[in-house]
């Protein structure tokens, strides 16, 4: 066990692998520079050719990674920013959901898209987005939103062994965040499992990506007030476990939906439904959403990190659900 960032969870992952498999390699703009730390010493250790640097054209790199994972290599390709998705929509939505359905099953796309959002640290309106509920849309996509080192660590290996797409959608604020990771080699978290991060009775606050730490902080303000949270972390929002999720609601009685994307659409509104869809007779208050107003994110500080799920505004949502 040792105790890692969330960068340096990223970078043992993809080391790992491409140590394990030889049909795993690396591409994206500017890998070989190990620009945030992910990438040191990979070129020494696996060459030039499994460590690929790409031109600044999403739609091609993301379409080149779709064949070679179809004719049996795992390309694990960054993306860099979550919005330098946008330009390769095509390619992931007509190409890398697609193709296994199209072609009956007969084709694999063992391939991993991995991408930073940004958000939070004035990265302005083109550079801050969340995008992770639009894909959540588009049926043959994987997609997980880690909130922990070890988490991080263990759901990107499982990506990458996956033989369908995954999207790993990895959350800037965290990058900083560091927990203890196992150090073995087949450490893996499974895609499609949820985890209580800390158990509560009173009521549920089911929260994505780096909203986990605030709803633990709320969690904590609420103890002293007397009031129990139970934080469940999906990891996974496709698929979704929606078992932990509605046993977590019909213990408690109680739900809260946290999600730093906007709030029309989002992962919050999806798990808001399913909570009211299939516990509804289990709930003695509303489900209350604490996600993002659907506006574009401003350059000012100021204004912007007002607008995110805070500590503050799930403790006012617990109190709100308490007293209903």
């Amino acid at each position: 066990m040792a105790n890692v960032s969330f960068l340096e969870a990223i970078r043992q992952a993809q080391f790992e692998e491409l140590s394990r498999d030889d049909n795993v390699f690396l591409m994206g703009e500017d890998v070989r520079c190990n620009v945030f730390g992910t990438t040191t010493g990979f070129v020494e250790a696996f060459g030039k050719d499994r460590v690929r640097d790409t031109p600044i054209s999403e739609a091609g790199f993301v379409g080149a990674a779709a064949g070679a994972s179809m004719v049996g290599m795992r390309p694990i390709v960054d993306l860099t920013i979550a919005t330098f998705a946008y330009p390769a929509m095509d390619q992931i939505c007509s190409i890398v959901a697609k193709s296994r359905y199209l072609y009956g099953g007969q084709a694999r796309l063992p391939l991993v898209l991995r991408m930073c959002m940004f958000y939070g640290n004035s990265n302005a309106a083109q550079h801050s987005d969340r995008p992770y509920p639009m894909f959540m849309g588009m049926p043959g996509l994987k997609i997980i939103v880690p909130s922990n080192p070890a988490d991080m660590k263990g759901l990107l290996k499982s990506a990458i062994r996956d033989d369908n797409p995954v999207m790993s959608f990895e959350d800037g604020t965290l990058w900083s965040s560091k927990s203890t990771v196992p150090d073995d080699d087949d450490f893996l978290v499974p895609i499609g499992v949820a985890d209580v991060k800390r158990e509560g009775t009173d009521v549920s606050v089911i929260a994505v990506g780096g909203s986990v730490q605030y709803a633990l902080a709320a969690a904590e303000t609420m103890a002293k007030e007397g009031v129990s949270v139970e934080v469940v972390d999906p990891r996974t929002l496709v698929p979704l476990d929606t078992k932990t999720i509605l046993n977590s609601v019909r213990k408690t009685g109680r739900a809260i939906t946290v999600d730093p994307a906007h709030q029309s659409c989002s992962a919050a509104s999806e798990i808001s439904a399913t909570i009211v869809e299939s516990a509804f007779s289990d709930l003695k208050a509303p489900v209350l959403r604490v996600t993002t107003p659907d506006t574009h994110l401003p350059f000012s500080p100021h204004i912007e990190k007002p607008l995110y799920p805070s500590p503050e505004r799930i403790v006012a949502a617990v109190r709100k659900v308490m007293d209903s």
